[in-house]
This record gives C-alpha cells, structure tokens and sequence, in this order.
C-alpha cells in the first residue's frame, strides 16, 4: 500500500480500529499529525556501559547476550516474574520485569539485545529494573540513542508510539518547508524536514538543540506573521478621530479629589494623541490593581463626548459593571454625560433604575453618552447611533468573537477605537506574543499615600494567633475579605467551601461579629444587599468566593484573608490582595495553606518578596504557563505544540522578520506560503 502525509492513520500497517481511536485521542488522525506529534521529553540512553562498570540508582544502557530467559509465578504476590540472564565480556547481570510474561516469546536465548533501565541493588546483587529492550541491528529504536518519550493515552504504549512514527519517518522527506530558504540560511535553522527527523529520534543532543530551536521559531513566526498582518490590517481602517479638548480635560482633572501620577498623565496622553488620529488606537493599558486605570479611561470618554461621540465600557462581571457605573457617575457629574449601566439584571440611567426598552432606544438614538455593561451590551438588540470608543475591562476574560462583536455596534460603519484594560499584569513575552498587536501604556505607580500592603504566609500552627490579630483590627472599626477556592470541580460557584467557611467563623471563631457571605447562587437582590452592608461597614468580614476578585472598592477594609492559597495562581492572588490598601490605613493580606510542597511554599514566598504585580506575574508565567493564566485559548491564541512564552530570543527574532517581510510586501505577493499559513489560523489572536 502506498501512503502518503495524508493517509488515515486507520490505514497505517499494524494500527486497527482500536489503536486509531486512542491516537485520534492524541489528536493523530493521519501521517502528518503523527509526524508532528512532538516528545514531551528525552531519556539519554545513547552511552552504552559494561556491565562491570553499572552503579546502583542509575539509569543504564547495556549490551548483551541472553543466556537465560524464563517466567516464574510469586503466588504470594500474585504475579508473574520474568528474569533474563545478560552477559558481555566484563560480567553478566539479571534483568527483571514483573506481569509481562509475553517478554519470553519476544527475547531470545543466545541472541544480542541492548537493555536500557535503572540499576538496582537488593539482596542477590545488582539488577536491571524493568528495562526497555531491542535486538541489535543497525538503527535502534527503543534503547541505545536519545530515546523520545511521548504523552500518551490509556492503553497506548510509548513502544507503540516510538515504532508507528519510526515506520513513517522517511515520510518527512515529503513535507514541505514553509518558511524562506534565506531566511533558514541567514538564521542558521534546520530545514523541516530534518527538524522532524531530529525532534523524533535526535542524532545527538546538539541536533536535538537546533530541530527545538527550528520547531518553535515556526511557532512563534507564525504567530507573529498574523499579528503584523492584523496590525496593518486596522491601520488601514477609518476611525473617527476625537480631537484633545484641552479646557475641558483640564476641567476634569482639576475637580478630582486626588492628583494624577506620573504614569496616569503619560498613560492618558499616550490614549488621547492615539484617538485624534483617523486610524484605530488598539491600546492596552496595564496597571496594578488599584493604581488608577479607570480615571485614565474617563478621560478618554469625555473627549469622546465633547467630539459627539459614544463610548461603551465592557466588563466580565455585574459587580465590575456597577463598581465603573458608580464611580463614572460620580466623575462626570458636573460634565452633562448621559450614562447608563446595562447588565442581565441592572438597567440604569443616570442613577435611576430604568427599562430594557428605554436604555435600548435612547443607546440607538444617540441620546446615551455612556453604555457600562457586561457582555449583554453584545445582544443583537443592542446598537449605537455613533460608536466612537470601545472600552473593554479585563479583556483577556472575553472570547474573540464577542470582543468583535461590539466593535460591530455602530450604525456608523465606521471603526471605533478600542482601549483595553487589565490589571493582571502582562509579563514581557506575554506582551511581545500574545498583545503584539496592540500598543501598550503602563501605570507603574499606586496613588500618593498608599501604604504597601504587608503579606504573610500563615502556616497551620498560627491560624489562631490571626485569627486574634482579625479581632483587634476590627476592634478599630476595620473590616475583612475572606476568600475561599473551589473544593472541587463539581462545586462549580464556590457554594460548599464559602458555606462552611461561613458556618465556622460565624458560629466558632467570632460569634459576636456580624458577617456576610458571597457567592454565585445568590439572587441579584441578595448580593446586592450583602455587599451594601459590606459597603456600608454594617458587617466586619465578608466570606466570598473569587467573585471579589476585580470590581468591589471599600477602602475601610485592611486584611484580605485567603484560604486554600496553594489552589489560586499568583497573579489571582495579587488581584486578590488589591481589594486592601485603598485607604491611609495599613493594610495585610494573610495567605493560609495547608499544603507543605517545596514548590508551594516557593510560589506563595513570591508573593511576599516581589516589588509589584509585573514582577509576579513573569513568576506565575514560570510557575503555571500562560494558558491556564490568561485564558489564551478563549482569546483566539493558537495551542502551541513546542514553543514556550518565555522563549523570549526567538520571538524577538521571529518578530523583526516579520515586520521585515511585511515592510518590503505588505500584501505577501511574493511570500504565498506564508500567507496560506497565516490564513491557517483559524481565528485571530485580536479584533480584526
């Protein structure tokens, strides 16, 4: 039979129905998957040892002769022991493996064989424990070489895997290299096909360098190439542009209770200049928690509104929704805005409970300056008379088509401009990769008077000595977050771990102290209420899941106490601690864990010892992957295969190239793999 790349895995020679569905799994479903099915990490047996020469622990590779081969049964143990006899010319030694007494059919008496295992000593001498085994013959597969280990499913051996693409690797000769021959000159990478070749079964561990080296640059090259290509994409867009009303921002700025930091100017000035050109601004801006995001973004809306424009604010969260809706009304209450929150249950308009209905028409009438609402502000039902700036807060919570679709809103047909904003701080190569297609401001700096929030690990046997430490502060009329994690998968909302925690701090820690309790099954009235009297410092502790993670500001209160830390990354446990701090007041976050791991109490020691969230996050970056962070895969981001976020060299590299190709043809004329491969993606990394 004649196969090719594209062949169906099914059809590949010793693969039945049974395997395929377990490679399909794996994602496999014809030769070329298999081929770039990559390993996950490498056994070195390449040196072969005598047998005189093993020592105990470590992991060997020998070469020998079977004298001896043979299954006994361990009635006790209830299973079966197949030893084998190995010898060269230094010594001979045994070889054990326990429940495969198939292994007798496969070695033979008086054949060679190399045995690649640990060595271990007991009682009788040394031994080869479990050891994987191949004849010898010209070009080994399993054992003698750098041997790739691969995931694998249930049932799946990486035998059977080592073997499968071994039997197709000749194929690889057929891929075709997408990238430009000058550029694998000029940037000494390997050619495709041999990168394949290498990553599979390395010739050595310098080969295996440079096929890691070839394979992630084409990942992170593709991704930069759709990034260019997006970036000039939305250059090439109409925006309206919002000229700097210099009076009235001055107005504004002067009114506020509290003066701007050096990096809100720069932020806001950086936001206004963007938004007085014709193209797009695609700008996000990044600052800690609590350090003054929203009062950049005011600025943006009121110099939206002095030029007839409309400006929508979108949030992940009713909470988040309400806490801008406030605080926005409150700002622009001397500025004539119409502004109007619009949420599943909340509709607002200038502070008054309002319907569906009116907030709908007066938003499609150009009568509503100011739309603040959660992804209802996405409903088909809702549009704009004129569209100007769109607003988006925690943007990496929301999924490209709906990021999209709100650019959609306006009647106009014309392109908004788009502002972003997050207070999970973004790490270097984050930025470089998965953001570059946006330009990015910074707030560096907390507001003036802020005390920085101390943070202590507090480990079981001084959970009562903070328990006492609680007390005395709310004895000086402060108050307190206690946050819970999921116990499990099933306990979606937090419910159970919220409840329990509630039942025992109410009933058994501190009887006489009024607390509440937070969590998703609660109806819109009962949160309300709860956080009021939160609000209103009518309850001292309030016992939450992560909902309080971004939106609620109540400045009395001074300890936020996590439960469960080991369960949340560091960059949640940072948005976490900045709920504290808002105030004069010292404040503290307590961070509790059960869990003993080195790794843990690394992880949560950073928390401690890091000067800002910037800094955290390339440690949680370090500690957990980019994925489980910032939601990369709702955020249209290709899964990567082999490349890393921290691989910061070559996305450099990959990025001066393509902007290279882009400035000589913009429209890849010349270039048509690269553009095929751009159009392989299947959503885009940004709004288009």
């Amino acid at each position: 039979m004649i196969i090719n790349l594209q062949t169906p895995i099914e059809e590949l020679p010793k693969v039945g129905e049974k395997i395929s569905k377990k490679l399909n799994k794996l994602g496999i479903y014809n030769i070329k998957d298999l081929l770039f099915y990559y390993p996950s990490r490498y056994e070195d047996f390449s040196k072969v040892s005598e047998i005189a020469d093993l020592k105990q622990g470590e992991h060997a590779t020998i070469k020998g002769q079977v004298s001896l081969i043979a299954n006994k049964r361990a009635f006790r143990r209830r299973m079966y022991i197949t030893e084998c006899l190995i010898s060269d010319d230094s010594a001979s030694i045994k070889a054990v493996w326990f429940n495969q007494p198939f292994i007798t059919k496969i070695i033979k008496s008086g054949e060679e064989y190399y045995f690649s295992g640990k060595v271990e000593l007991n009682k009788y001498g040394m031994q080869l424990s479990g050891p994987n085994y191949e004849r010898v013959n010209k070009n080994q597969t399993h054992t003698a070489r750098i041997i790739p280990i691969y995931h694998l499913t249930e049932n799946l051996t990486a035998k059977q895997i080592r073997f499968l693409i071994k039997s197709v690797l000749s194929l690889s000769a057929k891929i075709h290299d997408w990238v430009p021959a000058d550029i694998i000159k000029n940037y000494k990478l390997l050619k495709l096909p041999q990168a394949i070749r290498e990553i599979h079964f390395p010739t050595n561990m310098k080969t295996l360098g440079q096929a890691v080296k070839r394979l992630k640059f084409d990942e992170h090259f593709t991704v930069q190439l759709k990034t260019e290509s997006l970036r000039r994409q939305i250059s090439a867009l109409n925006s309206p542009p919002i000229k700097f009303d210099e009076k009235k921002t001055k107005e504004f700025v002067a009114q506020l209770p509290f003066t701007l930091t050096a990096s809100q100017k720069k932020s806001a000035w950086e936001i206004l200049q963007d938004l007085a050109k014709r193209k797009p601004m695609n700008r996000i801006l990044q600052g800690d928690v609590g350090s003054g995001k929203t009062v950049v973004a005011a600025l943006a809306v009121l110099n939206a509104k002095a030029n007839g424009w409309q400006s929508a604010i979108m949030t992940p969260t009713e909470i988040l929704s309400l806490q801008h809706y406030k605080t926005l009304t409150e700002n622009f209450k001397k500025f004539g805005l119409n502004i109007a929150l619009y949420t599943r249950s909340q509709k607002k308009l200038n502070g008054q409970e309002s319907s569906q209905k009116a907030i709908i028409d007066a938003v499609a009438g150009g009568e509503i300056d100011l739309v603040v609402g959660t992804h209802s502000l996405i409903q088909k039902k809702v549009s704009f008379a004129k569209l100007g700036l769109v607003i988006i807060d925690e943007q990496h919570r929301f999924g490209v088509d709906q990021r999209k679709m709100l650019k959609l809103k306006s009647k106009t047909g014309i392109t908004p401009h788009l502002l972003s904003m997050t207070a999970t701080p973004i790490p270097r190569t984050l930025a470089l990769t998965f953001y570059g297609d946006l330009d990015i401001s910074l707030i560096t700096e907390l507001p003036k008077n802020r005390k920085p929030i101390i943070t202590r690990i507090v480990p079981p046997d001084k959970r009562n000595d903070a328990y006492e430490f609680i007390a005395n502060e709310t004895k000086k009329g402060r108050q307190i977050f206690v946050i819970c994690p999921l116990i499990n998968e099933s306990d979606k909302l937090g419910v159970k771990s919220v409840t329990e925690e509630y039942k025992k701090l109410s009933q058994h820690v501190f009887p006489q102290m009024p607390i509440g309790m937070l969590h998703g099954k609660l109806k819109k009235n009962e949160k309300e209420k709860v956080m009021d009297d939160f609000a209103g410092n009518k309850t001292s502790l309030l016992v939450s899941t992560s909902v309080v993670e971004v939106g609620i500001d109540v400045p009395n209160a001074t300890i936020m106490m996590i439960e469960g830390a080991e369960r949340f990354g560091l960059a949640q446990l940072h948005q976490f601690r900045g709920r504290v701090g808002r105030s004069h007041h010292q404040s503290f976050c307590l961070v509790f864990t059960d869990s003993d791991r080195p790794k843990t109490k690394e992880r949560l020691e950073a928390l401690t010892t890091a000067k800002n969230g910037f800094e955290l996050a390339e440690l949680d970056l370090k500690f957990r992957g980019a994925g489980e962070l910032y939601g990369i895969r709702q955020s249209g981001f290709p899964d990567f295969k082999i490349a890393k976020l921290t691989d910061v060299e070559i996305i450099k590299t990959a990025r001066e190239i393509a902007q290279q190709i882009f400035s000589i043809d913009p429209e890849l004329k010349d270039f048509p793999l690269l553009l095929q491969k751009i159009k392989q993606l299947d959503k885009s990394i940004h709004l288009e």
